[in-house]
């Protein structure tokens, strides 16, 4: 990390030296041109390897750390569930109100990268940069390691969410109504348009790690404003509406194997398109370019 830091700066320190040299009628001190440098924002280089070397920390931790940590993020993005329904209880009825109440949805998001939980969908894009980076078996084998086991305990976590609202009296009655009220929702969607809507959550989120990695005094800010885009577009995301999902057939108002077919293998397919072959894609690409 340190290394890739040096190499920012060494990016910075070029071209601002570049870029003042071009500029006869301005005259900068070294001083002045350190101060510049300090102001600039890292190089689409930096951010690239700073994810692509995040992603390679991920792969390399043990399966027993990976499984804990899902699990936790599992459990954790029940709140982007819970929070939405507890505010639309709680507040008047209406379309600004009901935005208003979206703003719950950040909730699990934030928790979950903050405390580097480990997050499917978070992973579409840090891990998928170190295949793009050294395509081969050995990476991809350990790519789909990283996300099965990712996949699996962010599902058995958001299983476990969902089955405790179900059966223990948590919240209140308008409460719950407001839970079924968003899952049917959502669910009513064709597996098209989940699909569709996956994708545009899949690349919200990876830009949400983008941007974290880039903002360094406003990581929370960036992300409650893109899980919050994510809630108000009602846009699908694997883990949050396979909670939602997995209530309503715990309730005994939705078939398990509708909620499959139906929901979670179009959204799991538009996630991963909107985070790895797409976002992930153009923005190695990106970097690609520039070394041409």
């Amino acid at each position: 990390m340190d290394t890739q830091k040096e190499g920012g700066r060494q990016d910075n320190q070029e071209a601002v030296r570049s870029a003042s040299r071009s500029a006869d009628h301005l005259e900068l001190s070294q001083s002045e041109e350190r101060e510049v440098e300090q102001k600039l924002p890292p190089s689409v280089q930096v951010l690239h390897e700073a994810v692509r070397i995040q992603g390679e920390l991920e792969m390399d931790r043990s399966t027993s750390a990976l499984v804990w940590s899902a699990l936790a993020a599992g459990l954790t993005m029940g709140f982007s569930m819970m929070v939405p329904a507890l505010l639309q209880a709680h507040l008047p009825e209406g379309p600004g109100w009901k935005m208003l109440a979206t703003s719950g949805y950040a909730v699990g998001f934030l928790i979950v990268i903050l405390a580097r939980q480990q997050l499917f969908t978070e992973n579409t894009m840090t891990a998928v940069l170190p295949f793009m980076a050294r395509p081969g078996a050995r990476s991809l084998l350990r790519l789909l390691r990283l996300w099965g086991i990712v996949l699996l305990g962010n599902l058995v976590g958001g299983a476990v969410f969902a089955f405790a609202l179900r059966h223990m009296p948590m919240l209140e009655p308008a409460t719950y109504d407001a839970l079924r009220e968003a899952a049917t929702e959502l669910m009513r969607n064709s597996a098209w348009a989940l699909f569709s809507k996956g994708i545009n959550a899949g690349w919200l989120v990876a830009t949400m790690v983008w941007l974290v990695t880039a903002a360094d005094g406003s990581k929370a800010l960036v992300i409650i404003l893109l899980a919050w885009l994510i809630g108000i577009g009602g846009f699908a995301h694997i883990i949050v509406g396979a909670i939602e999902g997995l209530y309503l057939v715990l309730d005994g108002k939705a078939d398990f194997w509708e909620f499959v077919t139906h929901f979670f293998l179009p959204t799991l397919a538009g996630n991963v398109a909107g985070g790895s072959l797409i976002f992930a894609l153009i923005s190695h690409a990106q970097v690609r370019s520039d070394e041409v």
